[in-house]
């Protein structure tokens, strides 16, 4: 009888065991697989290794360390135990002996809990063994900023992992004694048996400075993230009033721990322990708390920029360090010159890669011309650029996906057999429109086919942004490529990807992980077949690099091979950078350290290391050998389609609108704080002043692709400057802003769309569309710098009732007080910067921007008629159809060139 209780134990434990150990075998198992067959196997083996050490340690001292108290709390012999009798019949329960009993599975299973919660720390720990210097230090403790990155964290971990060991330890004790009788509350009066009080006073002890040490190597240091209205970091009531206050409170806390042993030798540990607790309260508490308030109050607020400007001087420094905004160039634009046409003709390249198609608009009618199929997806638009025909252009590309959850019988042979990849992508030129007003596609149906020099050759994308599913290939079902007229083509895997299904084993570890029972009967998988998981690609970089945070807009480029991959961007970012202002998700550090690139048909995984300064990325780098690549090994096809991500380049433009005034006075006065230019009425929402622009910036000789963003002042809406990160060659990765001088005006985004709404022939028109079965769908508007001046450009979309395929119709043009609206960009810029623009063209080869019909001014009388001709019969063909915008827009040119046959064509 006496062995039951261990023996229902025994079978619990081996219950929970069974439970949730195969589950976590199955995963580890494989997990295994996966990494192996990416080859990250250092990753995997690096984290479980540093699991099952950290989590085998602390869980082995935590058991004994709970086993000794127990045991000792326990020990001798009692002689009025506690007991409890259910009922006259039944017999008394000993709670003594109970617990007695209970001290083994009590000390493992605690034991196991706190190993298991500390196992999540896996890489606090590594990142303190393998710190790596800043080689800058905090400007009032003068530690190095590596130790509020690696070393602070682990100090943490490791004092909060005490204290709570101790906290823990008191709960099991005091009430063990209690039920002994070794502490005995008669009243308000409290007996404690001498061998209770001495080991509940080393615990208490223990507890004190436990939190001594929390205050010294936690709290103080942490007092550099303070965040009030004024600075982030610590402020001058912190520096001089909670500093010496916490000095004094861990000191406290010291002679308090030492005060309660004394205590107990002298039979006095419930007084003594009261007293170090008030004392402690008494200085941590009132103290930290009332004279903090006074001093801040009385003597800090009404004098508060010359008590806080040391401090504004240290915060403003370490927030542009933090967030590489020290490194920014300025340059000063007089915004006063005036353009010419020469002047547009200089900068053709820019004009030509002026981007007309939204992504919002151009997703739509891609998915309308280029999904083709319900199973296929077009997720998202990426901007890039490539040298097309001997041009460098800017496109707007999007991957054709399959969405296997569209399948008109989704079943387990479908989705995971025959349905396993998407194929190919619809490619555009940013600026070229058809004579219907669709976008002009470089590449584009299945299989893909181009019209250019760039070719895709491998267009399978079994992984992707939209992959979440698991697939098998080269299994005995042939796979699903692409629809043709009447059939389908089929194809087989022939790719290093995927993990082998070589054995029952592994098919019966794959069924479990995924659930599956199909996995482990079907005859379709072989030996020789392939498992392909965590295809979705931010998951797929997150599994394999675990490190790392992604940004939120990875794209595809198409490589001089003609393989797709991906390229995400990942972030070493941290909230631990002393003094640096945090954004919303409390990140006050971000770098974008490493560019990850992931095959879409292999799915293999290569990341490279671009910003080598970084110590974060130095000390994972340490950590996880030969997984981080140096940026020279990439492929040169690669490194031309690099980025400057745009969640980085987002937060660093949000903070740059109060971190460009690095003097403490204007700083603190916001004398000249800038903001985002708000959305005007009719704009869409989200980043609409965000620009990837192909342009010859000011000062440089030929065009690049950049990233912008324009400046307003608060709560104004003139334009105060412009920011840009540089993308190609040599300068990739440098920010660079333009400011235009306070003393004269330059329009800004808002007020030129005010402008444009408040122009009568352009708001006539836009409402006549409205009225006639069409939604008229206004284009960002776009802020182009040219030399030292801006134009301002923004499309204008039809689409018809009912209708899904935007079509770009007109595109309105601004420049300083000039706003016209055009069916093209050349013809707009012609009318703003030609005094004859029938006669002059814009640019001497703007045929490549759009289709012939829409091309050139100053052309003859027959092209005129021809042109005509051609817009009447579109109408009519509209009309027919029921297409009543597209008839009323093909009538308005119709009626223009007679206009111009009208008034002669010289």
């Amino acid at each position: 009888m006496k062995r039951r209780p261990l023996i229902a134990i025994a079978f619990a434990v081996i219950f929970v065991l069974g439970v949730l150990g195969l589950p976590a075998f199955v995963n580890l198992s494989t997990d295994w697989y996966w990494f192996k067959a990416l080859g990250f196997e250092s990753v995997f083996l690096t984290s479980l290794i540093t699991r099952l050490v950290l989590s085998g340690v602390i869980g082995i001292a935590a058991g004994v360390f709970f086993y000794v108290n127990l045991r000792v709390a326990q020990r001798g012999m009692v002689p009025n135990p506690v007991v409890l009798q259910l009922a006259p019949n039944l017999p008394k329960i000993d709670f003594t002996h109970l617990l007695r009993r209970l001290v083994w599975p009590t000390s493992i299973v605690l034991g196991l809990l706190v190993g298991t919660s500390v196992s999540a720390a896996w890489l606090v720990v590594l990142r303190f063994l393998n710190a790596t210097q800043f080689g800058t230090t905090d400007p009032v403790f003068g530690r190095d900023i590596g130790y509020y990155f690696f070393t602070l964290p682990a100090l943490t971990t490791g004092i909060g992992l005490v204290m709570g060991l101790t906290v823990i330890a008191l709960f099991l004790t005091i009430p063990i004694y209690l039920l002994r009788g070794d502490i005995v509350v008669f009243g308000r009066r409290v007996t404690v048996e001498p061998a209770a009080e001495t080991h509940i006073a080393l615990l208490i002890a223990a507890l004190l400075i436990t939190s001594a040490a929390n205050i010294f190597f936690v709290k103080l240091p942490s007092l550099l993230y303070s965040n009030t209205s004024t600075l982030v970091g610590a402020n001058y009531t912190d520096l001089t009033v909670r500093v010496p206050i916490m000095h004094t409170a861990w000191v406290v806390a010291l002679l308090g721990a030492v005060y309660v042993l004394w205590g107990a030798r002298r039979k006095k540990l419930v007084s003594s322990a009261a007293v170090t607790a008030i004392a402690y309260f008494a200085v941590s508490g009132i103290m930290g708390t009332l004279a903090p308030a006074a001093v801040q109050k009385f003597l800090v607020a009404p004098n508060e920029l010359v008590r806080e400007n040391p401090q504004l001087i240290n915060h403003i420094a370490a927030t542009r360090r933090a967030w590489g905004l020290d490194e920014v160039v300025v340059k000063d634009l007089t915004g006063a010159a005036s353009l010419s046409l020469s002047d547009i003709q200089q900068n053709s390249g820019t004009i030509k890669n002026v981007r007309l198609w939204d992504r919002e608009p151009l997703l739509q009618t891609f998915g309308q011309l280029q999904e083709i199929r319900p199973y296929y997806d077009l997720v998202s638009v990426d901007d890039d650029r490539y040298w097309i025909d001997g041009e460098y252009r800017q496109v707007l590309l999007s991957p054709r996906e399959m969405n296997t959850a569209a399948l008109p019988t989704p079943n387990f042979i479908n989705r995971r057999l025959t349905y396993t990849h998407g194929m190919g992508l619809a490619l555009s030129p940013v600026n070229m429109v058809s004579p219907q007003g669709l976008p002009v596609l470089f590449i584009k149906d299945l299989p893909p086919t181009s019209s250019v020099s760039l070719q895709v050759t491998r267009p399978e994308i079994y992984y992707g942004e939209l992959s979440d599913d698991y697939a098998f290939v080269e299994t005995g079902q042939p796979e699903f490529d692409y629809p043709l007229a009447d059939s389908s083509a089929y194809t087989s895997y022939v790719g290093a990807g995927g993990v082998d299904v070589s054995s029952f084993l592994r098919r019966l570890l794959l069924s479990m992980r995924f659930g599956s029972k199909d996995i482990l009967f079907t005859s379709y998988i072989t030996d020789q077949s392939k498992i392909l998981y965590h295809r979705e690609i931010r998951g797929r970089a997150q599994k394999a690099l675990p490190f790392l945070d992604w940004d939120g807009d990875p794209y595809m480029v198409i490589t001089e091979e003609g393989r797709m991959k991906w390229i995400l961007d990942g972030y070493t970012q941290s909230r631990r950078y002393p003094y640096s202002r945090p954004i919303a998700d409390g990140t006050n550090y971000m770098r974008n350290s490493v560019k990850v690139v992931i095959d879409a048909y292999d799915g293999n995984i290569a990341a490279y290391v671009a910003d080598s300064r970084d110590p974060l990325i130095q000390t994972y780098a340490k950590i996880f050998a030969n997984i981080l690549l140096p940026l020279d090994s990439m492929p040169s096809d690669l490194r031309a389609h690099m980025r400057y991500p745009e969640d980085l380049f987002r937060a660093q433009t949000a903070l740059y609108t109060v971190y460009h005034m690095d003097d403490a006075e204007t700083f603190y006065s916001r004398e000249d704080e800038w903001q985002i230019p708000v959305v005007a009425r009719g704009e869409r929402s989200g980043d609409p002043f965000l620009r990837h622009i192909v342009m010859k910036l000011p000062g440089e000789s030929q065009e690049e692709f950049i990233v912008m963003t324009p400046f307003t002042p608060r709560q104004k809406d003139n334009l105060a400057a412009w920011m840009v990160a540089r993308n190609d060659g040599d300068h990739y990765g440098e920010l660079v802003i333009y400011k235009f001088g306070r003393q004269s005006l330059v329009f800004g985004p808002t007020q030129v769309a005010n402008r444009i709404n408040q122009n009568t022939d352009i708001s006539q028109q836009l409402s006549l569309w409205d009225q006639r079965g069409s939604e008229v769908i206004r284009g960002n508007l776009l802020v182009i710098p040219i030399n030292e001046s801006l134009i301002f450009v923004q499309a204008i979309y039809l689409r018809s009732e009912g209708g899904r395929i935007p079509e770009l119709k007109r595109v309105v043009v601004a420049y300083q007080n000039e706003v016209v609206m055009e069916e093209t960009l050349e013809r707009g810029l012609a009318r703003l910067f030609s005094d004859d623009p029938t006669l002059t063209p814009v640019l001497a080869t703007q045929e490549s921007q759009t289709t012939p019909s829409t091309t050139r001014v100053g052309v003859s009388t027959e092209e005129l008629i021809r042109q005509a001709t051609s817009h009447y019969d579109r109408a009519v063909a509209a009309q027919q159809s029921g297409d009543w915008a597209t008839y009323g827009a093909e009538m308005r040119l119709v009626g223009e060139l007679l206009r111009r046959l009208g008034g002669g064509n010289r």
